[in-house]
């Protein structure tokens, strides 16, 4: 198909009507006659190049599959065209506030349950700390010393052994010895 000029519409709905009619050649030349009024209307809505060149494709995309609803009796291809990508890109504002809402809604969901769930972390938190405070006391100095060194002091066996100046079989000893009585202590499960 022949080049077509973007001021010559009846050459734009003839090749629109090829389209229709199964010549898959005549809408590269539709395509380069409309997308540039296609993308000024999506951007003239949208006030945004990324969502207007995609709505540019998909109004392309949409021609190309639906070329057989084209009527030139109604309106030239290029109203087509603009009348589609219009209301696309209306969807898409749409789309995108109802998305902006949604996202505001949840994050301000979250928020309140996070504001809620800090106080009871905080207060489960303090609750935790006391009775492990108090389990540690029914430890035997040495167990406690080496458990404190090790999970709370992020030593390593080894380097709790060289601390204490123990053998490092009595120390992983110790930590396991006053690992489980703690664990009786806070009435947490073995398994």
């Amino acid at each position: 198909m022949p080049h077509v000029r973007t001021s010559d519409p009846n050459a734009v709905d003839a090749a629109l009507a090829a389209c229709a009619g199964g010549d898959s050649d005549a809408f590269g030349p539709v395509y380069d006659a409309l997308s540039p009024s296609v993308f000024g209307a999506a951007l003239a809505v949208l006030r945004d190049r990324d969502h207007a060149a995609e709505v540019t494709q998909e109004v392309m995309v949409e021609m190309w599959q639906t070329a057989e609803r084209f009527d030139a009796t109604r309106a030239s291809a290029r109203t087509w065209a603009v009348t589609l990508t219009r209301r696309r890109a209306i969807d898409r504002v749409r789309s995108e506030q109802a998305r902006r809402a949604r996202d505001q809604k949840d994050l301000d969901a979250s928020a309140v349950g996070r504001e809620r769930d800090v106080v009871a972390e905080e207060v489960d938190s303090a609750f935790e700390r006391a009775a492990v405070r108090d389990c540690l006391d029914t430890l035997t100095e040495t167990q406690r010393e080496s458990v404190v060194r090790a999970y709370y002091g992020e030593r390593t066996y080894r380097e709790v052994a060289e601390d204490l100046g123990a053998a490092l079989p009595t120390v992983k000893s110790r930590i396991r010895d006053g690992l489980s009585r703690l664990r009786d202590c806070l009435g947490v499960n073995h398994g």
